[in-house]
């Protein structure tokens, strides 16, 4: 699965990724894709995540999900959320985007406030406040980096060269990674880590009976969903042709009458 958990612990992985990049004689197949040129490199990273998620990670969020009452996960989810609407005011405003950044900004505001420390969703729920969640991989996109090829981290699975360069963004704008209590840090992200997994084991189960080459599957889902995410930030706005109105005659207050379109041919 693909979880995307930035933490002080995840700086050495991600560093490391980002060198292994550099190493493309060893890493590349000979019938590499463009967007993949690593992929035995990161076919044997995802393995790992696999065998990863099989033994420790999949069990445990298993048995999280089976003895953990649905409101109290809600609350932890929503908790995490919130810690995330935070940095995403930061990069929302980085992209140009005030409004959204004033949204996440709300957001974060009301629920830590007002949602007892972000246990409750008071302003997504109540306010209609609506989430714009971003990361600094999403903002070096809006500003042009590109891409760059396909990556499989270890523990943190799917990324790119530009999501990995994020991801160091990440990590700094990440509150539970910056606690400065240990023992709290540590408690934290492993509660995150947990309660990611068990929010997609429904979604694992699927791809699991449905995907016949599961990594081609998670690489093309991942590549293709960033890549929307970049180009709805980038898109420029639509333009409008209307037609022309007229005044409307006497005795039709109210009404709208539109010029009839030319006839073919008709100059």
């Amino acid at each position: 699965m693909n979880l995307k958990i930035t933490t002080k612990r995840s700086l050495p992985l991600v560093t490391a990724a980002l060198a292994l990049t550099l190493l493309q004689g060893c890493a590349s197949g000979p019938n590499a894709s463009r967007d993949d040129p690593f992929e035995p490199l990161n076919r044997s990273i995802f393995r790992f995540n696999e065998g990863l998620d099989r033994v420790v990670l999949k069990p445990v969020a298993t048995a999280y999900r089976d003895v953990a009452p649905e409101p109290v996960r809600n609350s932890v989810t929503n908790f995490f959320e919130n810690v995330s609407d935070l940095w995403s005011a930061v990069n929302n405003v980085l992209q140009g985007k005030p409004r959204e950044g004033i949204d996440s900004l709300a957001r974060f505001g009301v629920n830590t406030f007002l949602g007892v420390g972000g246990l409750f969703d008071i302003a997504g729920n109540k306010l209609k406040i609506p989430k714009r969640k971003e990361d600094f991989g999403q903002t070096l996109g809006t500003w042009g980096m590109d891409t760059g090829p396909y990556l499989v981290l270890p523990v943190l699975g799917s990324s790119s060269v530009r999501d990995t360069v994020g991801l160091l963004l990440d990590a700094k704008g990440n509150l539970v990674a910056q606690a400065s209590n240990v023992p709290v840090r540590n408690s934290l992200t492993g509660l995150r880590l947990v309660d990611t997994r068990a929010n997609l084991l429904e979604a694992g189960n699927l791809v699991d009976a449905a995907a016949l080459d599961k990594y081609t599957f998670s690489r093309d889902v991942y590549l293709h969903r960033r890549q929307s995410l970049i180009r709805e930030e980038i898109a420029p706005a639509e333009e409008r042709f209307d037609l022309p109105e007229v005044s409307p005659p006497a005795g039709t207050a109210g009404t709208r009458t539109v010029l009839p379109a030319p006839a073919p041919g008709a100059r």
